[in-house]
């Protein structure tokens, strides 16, 4: 009997032990038997903030979430009171905030509350702390998403832009090293000039023999002023007296030639009132001239390889596209010509505003000249070819100009992009008025016409 009421006994305290263990260790982990503050803070969203979450204080667990308090309207906030551990009340301070923070990534969600500032006072118990709402992962995708669509929207925007500019540039680039090839191979009165030594030379023995007179004149003056002191010296009898103030009156008039012509040419040799040297202005003068036979070598290099025009010019007495007038090209039988073959593109369908106010080809517009080319055969290639620009601006100068800028686009475009000769392509800004007979008394636009004499 005393052998069970010992087992009973030690069953009792065994149960009782390990209850009271199993209290203290639960107690223990969730800080039952610390000494805590309450505190409050307040959210307009809790972004999974529940009771029982996590409170940290500087990354430390300090204590969970006790309370949650609803608002009674939209505007309201969340009021969410917090248990914190006593040994952690020291780094919380009036000035903590309160944020939202998640394990990971997709993790549980808990309160952090960062440490205030030393100069802040500790916040005291049911004090409230200051909060900062939490910031959403997929809000924050979809804000990357706005920012990539944007800037593949800006990278496309800017693509087609650097490609109409590279065109051109290839183009500008290609014109320039064509001239300095021609330059540097000696063709053409310039290149002439660049690199004939003979002609250099001739220059040089004639700022010499310039040289040898001036320096013949000074030895002339010299021998005259000696032989008229030699003179005066002597004493002569009075009969030569007369004869030799003859010689002397010659010499000095002599003597004073030779002292105006000294002086012309140091004038001629010498800087002019802009400082400039007798040999530079006759280099300058030089370059005038050969600049002068340089164009005339162009239009007639034209006139005999390019054939642009050439029966009519020759007909006519003009030699380039440019020495015609709006009305004169309106009224010539080759330009008004009705068979010729003509392609008509509307400004709307061609041109996007570009900036400063400024015009620009659209894509559409690329690909309406690209069709025109298709359509107009193999003919663009071989024959003379007329951009020619319309304007429908109310004042006249503007319409003349917005013309002939429509027409120097579209030519820039071609010459850059198809195997035309430069001198192939012209242009011809008529304002909103085509030449009659053609079907269009009004047009704002371009047109291109490959001129054909029929």
């Amino acid at each position: 009997m005393s052998r069970r009421y010992l087992a009973v006994g030690i069953f009792i305290i065994a149960g009782a032990t390990l209850f009271a263990l199993g209290i203290f260790l639960i107690g223990n982990r969730h800080e039952a038997f610390s000494r805590h503050v309450l505190l409050y803070t307040e959210f307009a969203d809790l972004d999974g903030i529940a009771k029982g979450s996590k409170v940290q204080v500087a990354g430390m667990d300090a204590g969970q979430v006790t309370k949650i308090d609803i608002p009674n309207s939209p505007s309201g906030h969340f009021r969410v009171q917090m248990k914190v551990n006593e040994s952690l009340h020291g780094l919380v301070r009036t000035d903590s905030v309160v944020t939202v923070d998640t394990e990971g990534v997709v993790g549980d969600t808990f309160l952090t509350i960062h440490s205030g500032s030393p100069v802040a006072a500790i916040a005291q118990s049911d004090s409230v702390l200051q909060s900062k709402s939490p910031v959403s992962i997929s809000d924050l995708l979809t804000h990357g998403l706005g920012v990539m669509n944007d800037a593949d929207a800006t990278i496309k925007q800017v693509g087609g832009k650097l490609g109409v500019t590279l065109d051109s540039a290839n183009g500008a680039v290609g014109n320039a090293n064509d001239l300095l090839v021609g330059l540097k191979q000696g063709r053409g009165p310039a290149g002439m000039l660049l690199r004939d030594e003979k002609m250099a030379g001739q220059i040089r023995e004639s700022m010499s023999n310039v040289q040898a007179t001036t320096s013949n004149l000074n030895q002339a003056s010299g021998r005259v002023n000696s032989l008229v002191a030699d003179v005066q010296q002597r004493q002569l009898p009075q009969k030569l007296d007369d004869t030799m103030t003859e010689i002397h009156s010659a010499s000095t008039r002599a003597d004073a030639s030779i002292q105006q012509v000294q002086q012309s040419l140091t004038q001629a040799l010498g800087p002019d009132a802009n400082g400039v040297t007798a040999g530079q202005n006759i280099s300058e003068a030089l370059t005038n001239v050969n600049a002068a036979t340089g164009n005339m070598a162009e239009d007639t290099e034209a006139l005999k390889h390019n054939f642009f025009f050439k029966g009519f010019f020759n007909h006519r007495g003009y030699y380039t596209l440019s020495s015609l007038s709006p009305q004169e090209y309106r009224r010539s039988k080759l330009f008004g010509n009705s068979q010729s073959p003509r392609t008509w593109l509307q400004a709307d369908a061609l041109f996007q505003h570009g900036p400063h106010g400024t015009e620009e080809l659209s894509v559409d517009g690329k690909r309406a000249i690209d069709a025109a080319v298709t359509s107009l055969g193999d003919a663009i290639f071989t024959h003379p070819i007329v951009i020619e620009g319309y304007s429908d601006a109310a004042a006249s100068a503007d319409a003349l100009s917005w013309s002939y800028a429509r027409a120097q686009i579209v030519r820039n475009y071609l010459e850059a992009r198809y195997p035309f000769t430069t001198k192939n392509v012209g242009v011809m800004p008529l304002s909103s008025t085509p030449p009659p007979g053609l079907g269009h008394d009004h047009w704002s636009g371009v047109c291109i016409l490959i001129a054909e004499k029929k």
